[in-house]
């Protein structure tokens, strides 16, 4: 068994991290006095708002926390000041590289254009990288219960960026109310800009919105943990070379799964299926990714080379550069020889 220490110094790769989820209470309270709001000076008393308890309903319920947070991201220096707090997390937990994925569409209620608010969150993540030395990459999620042209106009916004910043796109929000199949129209559309892309599918007990991306040639899924009630499609992913950006915490807080029981890392492991350990929200779900690891390490017995398995899947999968992935590459073979 690895220490926490020494679970920490492990370098590590994490592809699935939302910007507005995973404030420090420190940033937060620093935004809430540039926004003029006012939130509780009690550090516990602000952790009860912004982050949820194990007793959630679901996703849905798990997904009003952000309500507390998104009035704060409306301009331009609180998306830099968020991105660049998130950079000095990622820094503690020894990531060497981190896709930042948000909506943009979220941000705008203040008159910011998209491409404000990219500018903004990429200057953020230069600075922190200068300052902590963690590579990054931004991730604009369209979400899925908006108008499709609302995301198709996003994608647009956001294509000068692309390999400036930006990575890549993905689709977040209600999945279960917008299949795969509703929103194919703008997954045609990013795809055609040469937008890289992956898919929240899979979350919320819907395995069918993970088959229908990989029919449509998607090969990344934020979460695919409802793999896990269909086994036959394992195999199907793991032979597409698909992988699970999976979130253990948040998984078990939004109901995705029922109890740790349930979570199919056996199942999937045993099919070849690649997986990715990531922290979806860390302010919302109280967490950070060396206590995810914790968490593998306690509950399905990961070693640490498996930790370095799931680093390599995902620095492979990974929307960097070249130059990025060899560089992390080096690092990541040196650490888990």
């Amino acid at each position: 068994m690895l220490t926490e220490s020494e679970l920490r110094a492990l370098p590590k790769v994490e592809l699935h991290c939302h910007l507005d989820g995973s404030l420090s209470l420190k940033a937060i309270h620093q935004l809430a006095t540039m926004a003029g709001v006012n939130l509780p000076e009690d550090d516990h008393e602000l952790r009860k708002l912004v982050s949820v308890s194990d007793d959630a309903l679901d996703l849905m319920d798990y997904l009003r926390r952000f309500d507390i947070v998104l009035p704060l991201l409306q301009t331009a220096p609180a998306l830099e000041l968020a991105a660049y707090d998130l950079m000095e997390q990622a820094a503690a937990d020894n990531i060497r590289y981190i896709e930042v994925r948000y909506a943009p569409d979220l941000c705008l209620e203040q008159g910011l254009t998209v491409g404000e608010t990219i500018e903004a969150v990429i200057q953020g993540l230069a600075r922190g990288k200068k300052d902590f030395g963690v590579e990054s990459g931004v991730l604009v999620c369209a979400m899925r219960q908006f108008p499709l042209a609302q995301g198709q106009q996003m994608f647009q916004a956001a294509l000068p960026y692309l390999g400036k910043g930006v990575v890549g796109g993905d689709f977040a929000g209600n999945e279960a109310d917008y299949r795969t199949e509703i929103i194919a129209p703008s997954i045609d559309y990013a795809k055609k800009l040469g937008i890289p892309l992956t898919v929240h599918a899979g979350e919320s007990h819907c395995a069918h919105n993970v088959m229908a991306a990989l029919a449509m040639n998607i090969r990344r899924f934020g979460h695919g943990v409802a793999l896990g009630e269909t086994p036959t499609w394992q195999a199907e992913v793991a032979a597409a070379g698909g992988v699970l950006e999976m979130c253990l915490t948040s998984n078990l807080q939004t109901k995705a799964v029922a109890s740790i029981a349930e979570y199919p890392v056996p199942q999937l492991l045993a099919n070849h299926v690649k997986i990715t350990i990531n922290t979806d929200n860390r302010t919302v779900s109280n967490t950070d990714l060396t206590h995810e690891y914790e968490l593998w390490q306690q509950y399905f017995g990961i070693t640490k080379a498996q930790f370095g398995e799931f680093n390599q899947n995902a620095l492979a999968a990974a929307f960097c550069s070249e130059q990025i992935r060899q560089q992390v590459q080096q690092e990541l073979t040196q650490a888990y020889a």
